[in-house]
């Protein structure tokens, strides 16, 4: 059932000739903007900034994604103030009913999918669609399906990949929408190709429409599952087994999603360019696999900066521009105040630790030594302050404890606050707060990471290991500081971890500190440099063009 507004659906705004090929962009999570609570960390920003820009830029694109009825989670605390996982339904009346329902099998059962549209007007972006399960015509385990983004148990997540690959083809088709290019961001559609195997009748008929971009730089980080599961679960929307090992190439018993993707798409992505290098390496021993280009993740300039940071930079007002910057530490820890009762001081140079937490990003890195951290933070002619933030994967027991470790560490210090509820708001808070935005992943896990590129448009000064865009982005002691590499295939974790912790330190101590406090001039060309470089390199307009030159032209 379609309703007539959305038969024969164009995108309702005059599309700019040079992007004119249609495009279905698929992902499991979108970060629109702040009320819309449909995902989880760097991904959906990701997808949100590509959004936005596509919206600018008036491209041929539409969004295909899943409302989750309990978003990812929310993060509260307990009564120690440890994290504290809560599940709250979410309701939006800025959705749009589209009248659109249509079934689709999931463990051979018929489910039932609603469909709700975000206009674009609402919030600026491409037009986006979101499959819901969550309607009284299926049984209460069909309709957990949307509840919860990234469900921790297994068979439920295959059932959310069918949802947005099998779901979301069967919508564009309801659509009449006939998109010259089905992008997967992320392999969690995947399901689609099978859908569209039927469809298209052919492997070679799928390659002209199918592009893919891999955003996880280890082969272990790519989503496996049984792959007899996956056919009871109907992930291959019922072609027989013997025909998805001859289509794909998988022959042992884990249905490698993102393997499978390769093999169909026309052409795939990496999300930087040192991450095309690692992902062309990891994946180069498999035959038949797509090439694998590198486009640099990026975030929407017009979204995320300060528009008045900026004002003073391009006038010569340094004076304004010092103003500025203070008045929004200032703000942002009214915010930290009210959720600590921390009260920090804006002329305090700040250090901020913030974005989804899990292990190889080391959020307690600089917390290992600690004599050298007090240190650090207990310099009375040279006072530093730090916040941390950031969501834990509400099952990843070890992330939650090094959430929960800063927490109580807090509790012995004034000058050191963990907040809760890292999201889009409180996301451009605290990197408007950052004097430093500290970024020390373990080399080379972060595939992009892009948190970094919006502290720098709000005034915030990237002190970084050499990982994902900062390769691309970081001249060291001119726009931002960056850890020295080293070969960190030579040695194990523990003694990348020591390196990179000294390094951190050497750079802190010896030349972040005394030019913050020693030389404002030099410290403020810094800030400077980096709002500029950030802004001409790493606007996601630059990325959203990108995709249509370089993957989306046949």
């Amino acid at each position: 059932m379609t309703t007539n507004s959305f038969r024969n659906y164009t995108v309702p705004f005059q599309v700019d000739e040079r992007y004119s090929k249609k495009v279905a962009y698929f992902s499991m999570e979108f970060a629109v903007h702040q009320p819309l609570k449909i995902y989880s960390g760097g991904l959906g920003f990701l997808s949100g900034s590509h959004l936005r820009s596509a919206y600018e830029l008036k491209q041929n694109l539409i969004g295909i994604g899943i409302l989750w009825k309990y978003g990812y989670y929310d993060q509260a605390r307990n009564q120690d103030q440890t994290l504290q996982v809560q599940w709250n339904e979410k309701i939006y009346n800025f959705l749009e009913d589209t009248g659109i329902k249509f079934q689709i099998p999931i463990h051979d059962h018929p489910v039932w999918v609603k469909v709700y549209y975000l206009n674009p007007t609402t919030f600026n972006s491409a037009p986006l669609f979101l499959l819901s399960t969550d309607l009284p015509e299926n049984d209460y385990v069909s309709q957990t399906i949307c509840h919860r983004l990234y469900d921790a148990n297994t068979a439920t997540k295959v059932a959310q990949f069918i949802l947005l690959g099998i779901g979301g083809a069967k919508l564009i088709d309801e659509l009449n929408f006939n998109p010259d290019v089905y992008h997967l961001n992320e392999a969690h559609a995947m399901s689609s190709v099978f859908y569209l195997y039927k469809k298209l009748g052919s492997v070679e008929e799928i390659k002209k429409k199918l592009v893919f971009t891999t955003h996880t730089p280890e082969e272990a980080g790519n989503e496996k599952h049984d792959i007899f599961l996956c056919e009871k679960m109907s992930y291959f929307y019922g072609m027989p087994l013997e025909k998805v090992r001859e289509l794909t190439g998988i022959y042992d018993d884990q249905f490698n999603h993102s393997l499978a993707a390769l093999r169909f798409a026309r052409i795939a992505n990496g999300v930087s360019q040192l991450h095309g290098e690692v992902s062309r390496t990891m994946w180069g021993h498999y035959d038949k696999v797509a090439p694998i280009k590198a486009i640099t993740n990026a975030q929407n300039w017009k979204y995320w900066a300060d528009k008045q940071l900026y004002r003073f930079m391009e006038e010569g007002n340094d004076f304004g521009f010092d103003d500025r910057k203070r008045h929004l530490k200032k703000r942002a820890f009214d915010i930290v105040a009210d959720q600590t009762g921390k009260l920090l001081d804006p002329d305090v140079l700040t250090i901020v630790w913030a974005r989804r937490f899990a292990g190889y990003k080391r959020a307690e890195l600089l917390t290992r030594d600690l004599a050298r951290f007090e240190r650090l933070i207990n310099n009375i002619n040279r006072p530093v302050q730090i916040i941390w933030a950031g969501k834990p994967y509400p099952v990843d027991y070890p992330a939650i404890s090094d959430f929960n470790h800063l927490v109580h560490l807090s509790k012995k210090y004034d000058n050191v606050a963990v907040c809760v509820g890292y999201e889009l708001a409180l996301s451009k808070r605290l990197k408007q707060a950052a004097d430093i935005w500290l970024n020390n992943p373990r080399v080379p896990r972060e595939a992009s990471g892009t948190s970094g590129m919006t502290a720098a448009m709000n005034g915030a000064v990237n002190v970084s290991t050499h990982d994902g865009w900062i390769c691309e982005f970081i001249n060291h002691g001119n726009n931002g500081f960056v850890v020295p590499p080293i070969d960190y295939t030579a040695v194990n974790v523990h003694e990348q971890d020591a390196y990179d912790l000294e390094e951190l330190y050497k750079i802190l101590e010896e030349q972040v500190v005394p030019m913050y406090y020693g030389n404002k001039d030099t410290w403020r060309q810094i800030v400077k440099n980096g709002m500029r470089d950030v802004r001409i390199q790493f606007d996601s307009n630059r990325m959203a063009h990108e995709y249509y030159e370089e993957m989306y032209k046949a």
